[in-house]
């Protein structure tokens, strides 16, 4: 049994390390004019300094650093791992790279993360009664995986606190199950994880002055820590396997834990091919520019969405405890995910057109999270932007 202090020591020490070094990376980002400036697509109003991820990068690192997992096999290529995407997210917020030549090197840095670590997607433990993979299935199913997860977590970096909120929730989760399987190394990862994302997610949130974006080295960064994290619970060799349940379907886990990020991603990418354009070409068709339009609030969007994650989570749980069947799982999970993205997505979209019924109620809603010029609001900026 993994002992508590494991657990709370890097936790804190991850999250007063990104506290203490946000001021300094947010200073360098406005003295080198690294800012992502406002146009038609995006919902800023003003330029944000853009390398956020430095610090929830240098935050986790330095959780991990308080344990002695640091030392523990595979840590260093999941931190090296971390580090180039880190490496490539910030040169792409600088130099603008083109969608081929990222995913380019993203595809290089996985498959040298499966070569060197051993760890890759290659057991359904149980689902449709398939257990182990050949590895000729396993490797490109891997990539194929980790490289749309990456991605995924990408493209939902549209409105403040959405993504990092979300790794929050998803790495939160995560450590939970780690810990509930023993699983020490992905445990202190995780809860490292949450430590150095909560103080950023704080001044993303809250902050004015104080204000970055994680830009997409954070957000690879955060996708390839999500991947790490999906390959250890899908290999042969899984402690999750080991130590869950005989009817804990894993594949439904993970899925419903990425089910929005993940499902929105397929919608808007099949939905420009559809039409004819690139999958990579930018517009607001993603989720969060809905519940903008309906008139959410940033705040709002990023609760409202993370509230459909996690009840698409807690729906798959209940399931579970209900007897449901692994491949009955995934199919709920799927159902639900297809619901909120596919379904949820265009139906909002006509009545907002037609301003009908549905829309006005939710627009009602929507307004009740514009509350930044509320009292209580204004004295969390005023804290926030001096930590």
């Amino acid at each position: 049994m993994i002992s508590i202090e494991n657990v709370i020591v890097p936790l804190l020490v991850a999250f007063i390390a990104t506290l203490w070094i946000h001021p300094r990376i947010l200073e360098i980002a406005v003295m080198k004019n690294i800012v992502d400036n406002p146009d038609a697509r995006k919902l800023q109003r003003r330029p944000v300094p853009v390398i956020g991820g430095i610090a929830v990068f240098f935050g986790l690192l330095i959780g991990l650093c308080s344990s002695q997992v640091i030392t523990t096999n595979n840590i260093f290529i999941y931190v090296a791992s971390m580090c180039a995407m880190l490496y490539l997210g910030t040169i792409d917020d600088i130099l603008n790279l083109t969608p081929r030549l990222r995913f380019a090197i993203e595809i290089i840095i996985v498959v040298l993360l499966m070569v060197v670590s051993g760890d890759s997607i290659n057991n359904f433990h149980g689902f449709w009664g398939i257990e182990a993979l050949p590895m000729w299935l396993a490797y490109p199913l891997t990539v194929v995986a980790s490289v749309g997860i990456i991605n995924a977590i990408n493209l939902i970096d549209g409105v403040n606190g959405l993504s990092t909120g979300f790794c929050i929730m998803a790495s939160s989760l995560l450590a939970i199950h780690f810990y509930a399987t023993d699983n020490l190394p992905m445990t202190i990862i995780a809860v490292s994880a949450v430590g150095g994302i909560i103080p950023f997610f704080l001044h993303n949130v809250f902050g004015e002055r104080t204000r970055m974006f994680i830009g997409d080295g954070g957000a690879l960064v955060m996708g390839i820590l999500m991947s790490i994290f999906i390959m250890n619970i899908l290999s042969s060799w899984s402690l999750s396997s080991i130590k869950s349940g005989e009817d804990f379907g894993l594949i439904p886990f993970c899925l419903s834990i990425l089910s929005i990020p993940v499902f929105d991603t397929l919608r808007v990418m099949s939905s420009r091919m559809l039409k004819g354009k690139s999958p990579f070409n930018a517009d607001k068709t993603h989720l969060h520019h809905l519940f903008i339009d309906l008139g959410f609030s940033h705040v709002g969007t990023t609760f409202s969405i993370l509230s459909i994650n996690t009840l698409i989570v807690g729906i798959w749980f209940l399931s579970y405890l209900l007897g449901a069947s692994i491949d009955l799982q995934l199919y709920i999970v799927v159902l639900l995910s297809i619901l909120f993205t596919f379904i949820m997505y265009p139906f909002m979209r006509k009545q907002i057109r037609q301003r009908g019924k549905i829309f006005k109620a939710v627009n009602k809603v929507a307004t009740t999270t514009h509350f930044e010029n509320r009292k209580f609001w204004l004295a969390l900026r005023n804290f926030i932007d001096k930590i």
